[in-house]
C-alpha cells in the first residue's frame, strides 16, 4: 500500500467542535463583552483587587535591586555633598574665627582709647528674638506682625534686623504682638550713609521707580554710584552705626532737576523672612534732651535792637 494513499484526516471521532474562524469570532466578541461590561459595571474590579494583593509581594521583590541602587547612589551623591559642605563650613568657619579675633582686638583697642580721650562707654545694644507670624491684610502697605509684644518688653520704634541687615522698625506694640514697618513701606524712612563716600543722606520707601527704596534731596552732582553700600548712620538715635541698609543699583542725573534720584535694592530682603532679631532703641539709653529755657522777655522786647550810633562832638 503506498503512501500517498494514506488518509490524513483525524477520524469523525476527532473532529469534533467549532472550527477555528468560529473561534476566533467567539472569543473576539467575549473580549469585547468583557471590556464593555468592565468599562461600564466595574466587574472586574474585585478580580483586579484580589491579584493585586496577591502580586504585591512578588512586586516588591522585584523591585528590591532598583531601590537598592537607587539607596546607594543616593548615599553617595549625599556623602560628597556633606563632605563638600564640611570643608566649606571650616572654612568658614576659620575665616569668622580671624574676624572674630580682630574684632575682640579692635573693640580692646577702641575701649582704651576712649578711656584714654575720657569719652563715655560706647553703648550696648540688647536685643531679643522673634518669629514672623503672618504680613498685614493691607495690599498698599508692607507691614508684619511678630510673636512679641508689650509683655515681653518690647519697645516702641525698636530697630527690627536679620542676618543679613535692617528690615524694619516696629511702629505698634499689643499686650502679645508687635507691628513692624517694613523699609519697602511707603511711610518708611531710614538716615543711612555711603561706605564709598561717607555721605549721609536719608533713604525712603515706596520708591516709584526701580528698586525697593530711594534717595531723596540728593544734588545732581553728588557723590554717589551704582553699587555703592549704604549703612545705618547711628544719628538719629534709634538704628545703631554699621547696619547694613541697601544697594544703589540706579542713578538718575536728571538735567532739568537739581537734585538726583538714587534707587536701592534693600540687603535684607523681607520675602520669605521667619526669625527676626529686636534691638532696643538707642534712645533708650542715651541721656535726655534738654529743655529749651523759657523766654521770660516781654513779647515787644523779644525784637533784636540795632545799636545807636553816637555822633561824634
Amino acid at each position: 500500500m503506498s503512501l500517498g494513499t494514506l488518509d490524513r484526516t483525524p477520524p469523525p471521532f476527532f473532529r469534533q467542535g467549532a472550527s477555528s474562524f468560529s473561534k476566533l469570532v467567539f472569543f473576539s466578541a467575549l473580549a469585547v463583552l468583557l471590556m464593555v461590561a468592565d468599562s461600564r459595571m466595574k466587574v472586574a474590579d474585585p478580580l483586579r483587587s484580589v491579584l493585586a494583593v496577591v502580586l504585591l509581594p512578588l512586586q516588591s521583590v522585584s523591585t528590591w535591586p532598583g531601590v537598592a541602587w537607587e539607596n546607594a547612589s543616593d548615599y553617595a551623591r549625599g556623602l560628597r555633598q556633606a563632605q563638600a559642605e564640611e570643608d566649606k563650613a571650616r572654612r568658614t568657619l576659620a575665616l569668622q574665627a580671624e574676624k572674630l579675633a580682630r574684632a575682640e582686638q579692635l573693640d580692646g583697642e577702641n575701649q582704651r582709647l576712649r578711656a584714654l580721650l575720657e569719652l563715655r562707654p560706647s553703648l550696648q545694644t540688647r536685643s531679643m528674638a522673634a518669629e514672623v507670624m503672618y504680613e498685614a491684610a493691607d495690599p498698599f502697605s508692607r507691614k508684619v506682625f511678630i510673636d512679641r509684644g508689650q509683655t515681653h518688653g518690647v519697645a516702641l520704634g525698636a530697630p527690627v534686623i536679620n542676618d543679613a541687615g535692617v528690615l524694619g522698625q516696629v511702629t505698634h506694640v499689643y499686650a502679645l504682638t508687635s507691628e513692624v514697618t517694613l523699609l519697602a513701606d511707603r511711610n518708611a524712612a531710614i538716615p543711612v550713609i555711603n561706605t564709598r563716600s561717607q555721605q549721609r543722606s536719608a533713604a525712603f520707601g515706596g520708591a516709584s521707580v526701580k528698586g525697593d527704596m530711594e534717595l531723596r534731596f540728593l544734588s545732581g552732582n553728588a557723590d554717589v554710584l551704582v553699587g555703592d553700600e549704604l549703612q545705618t548712620s547711628g544719628l538719629d538715635g534709634i538704628y545703631p552705626a554699621g547696619l547694613p541698609v541697601a544697594r544703589v543699583v540706579q542713578v538718575d542725573r536728571r538735567a532739568d532737576s537739581g537734585f538726583a534720584r538714587v534707587s536701592l535694592v534693600l540687603t535684607a530682603s523681607p520675602g520669605g523672612v521667619r526669625h527676626v532679631l529686636l534691638l532696643e532703641p538707642l534712645s533708650v539709653q542715651l541721656p535726655a534732651r534738654p529743655e529749651p529755657l523759657p523766654d521770660s522777655s516781654p513779647k515787644g522786647e523779644r525784637q533784636l535792637k540795632t545799636p545807636q550810633r553816637t555822633s561824634a562832638p
